[in-house]
């Protein structure tokens, strides 16, 4: 810091909770600036697990300022109940530690409810959606309809535009897909009362970051989903609503992008992806299970079992190059302990021909031959070391291997999900 991007490298999952609220302890303020409720971080501190969807992460350490940006899409319900949850559980949460901007847009009953029948519609062609409205709220961003978290405050101008909105995707709800019509009425008062209970958290909150970056203060920003989710970037259209990566900070948090001073990726020692789309290095057999099994990979905002596979060199690389990473963070390298032999995707191999950078056309993926080469697992339990050399030789070959195949640094390796279950690498 003073400055610090962390962003996820692959499809997202991959451990970004616990490694923000780690660095948290050294930060000022913490910044989420895109995605919605369809993100889920984890942390487990002292056995207690806290999942968040949207309050950002530093929420735990004390006098840390956390701050959900104007690029988030906030579903204001699910807002407010972590809070509550929060403080049930003696967690401060007040208008100074966490600040929502005016300008971020809202997601409404209409939006959870077209974004559940859009996907029933498509039906093979669906893309994965979690069904939480997130895209249907970027999509009326984008077609200047949308709601901000400053129309909750006014009343005549909150009823005034969502009746407007709700008359034509009314009319989308029961002409196109013939279901019932959300009540406008209800609505308008839980929208009243949402307003009422967020208001002491609003502010410009832009003008806030940047006067704190000129005050010297240290700014962590979480990024939600992976970078291979990136609307712009990711394994289009099974993508996110969002930019995922450190491009999204400067719109995203209204922060000058000359001031975003460091980049670190965070990936899984193997990879996983929830929803449809390309997934090169997936295994669908044993071995994933058997990944799946020992990493309890199920999402932690819908319980659906992730897809599984070995660790793909060729799209990691591509993440952290895309978001000029100057170290990336290896989590739950323990899972793979138990394993006998350990594979890497490092070159796939396309119409006959090999290579080792991701393709920008995303139909390229259609019948790709992924290249795998294989070192030797370890068997060992490794969740109590502390010290990088105490881990068995293999592992540590298998880390280097891995740090050499991607071209940059690895900076800080996670052993386990509890806040203290790191082994440093220099971060």
């Amino acid at each position: 810091m003073p400055s610090l991007s962390v962003f996820g490298a692959q499809w997202g999952d991959e451990g970004k909770g616990k490694i923000i609220d780690r660095l948290a302890a050294d930060a000022d303020v913490v910044v989420r600036y895109q995605g919605g409720a369809n993100a889920g971080h984890t942390m487990v501190v002292d056995g207690e697990k806290t999942v968040l969807h949207l309050v950002p992460c530093g929420v735990l350490h004390r006098g840390t300022k956390n701050v959900v940006a104007n690029g988030v899409a906030i579903d204001p319900v699910q807002l407010l109940e972590e809070v509550d949850a929060l403080r049930e559980r003696g967690v401060e949460v007040t208008g100074e530690s966490l600040r929502i901007s005016a300008g971020a847009h809202l997601i409404f009953e209409h939006h959870r409810r077209m974004d559940q029948l859009s996907e029933h519609w498509l039906g093979e062609g669906r893309i994965g959606t979690t069904g939480r409205g997130i895209g249907p709220a970027y999509a009326d961003k984008a077609s200047r309809v949308g709601l901000r978290v400053s129309d909750l405050l006014d009343p005549e101008r909150c009823h005034s535009r969502l009746s407007a909105v709700l008359a034509e995707k009314n009319a989308t709800i029961e002409g196109v897909h013939g279901a019932d019509p959300v009540d406008l009425a209800a609505e308008l008062e839980r929208a009243t009362a949402l307003g009422d209970r967020l208001r002491p958290f609003v502010g410009d909150t832009g003008a806030e970051l940047r006067a704190d970056y000129r005050a010297g203060k240290r700014i962590l920003f979480e990024g939600a989903q992976g970078i291979m989710l990136d609307i712009d970037h990711g394994t289009y259209p099974f993508v996110t609503s969002s930019n995922t990566g450190t491009a999204g900070i400067p719109a995203g948090a209204g922060f000058p992008p000359g001031h975003i001073d460091r980049a670190i990726g965070i990936a899984k020692a193997y990879c996983t992806r929830v929803g449809e789309g390309p997934f090169p290095s997936e295994l669908r057999g044993e071995t994933g299970d058997a990944i799946r099994a020992a990493g309890n990979e199920y999402g932690a905002t819908t319980g659906r079992p992730r897809r599984c596979g070995w660790f793909d060199a060729v799209a990691v690389r591509y993440g952290l190059s895309l978001n000029g990473a100057d170290g990336w963070v290896m989590t739950n390298l323990d899972v793979l302990s138990g394993f006998e032999e350990l594979s890497v995707a490092t070159s796939y191999v396309m119409d006959g021909e090999q290579t080792r950078e991701y393709p920008a056309h995303l139909p390229a993926l259609d019948g790709c031959e992924v290249r795998l080469e294989t070192r030797p697992g370890w068997q060992e339990d490794i969740s109590g070391l502390r010290c990088y050399e105490d881990l068995p030789a293999s592992a540590r070959s298998y880390v280097e291997w891995v740090e050499e195949l991607i071209g940059t640094p690895i900076v800080m390796l996670s052993i386990g999900p509890e806040r203290e279950q790191v082994i440093s690498r220099g971060l």
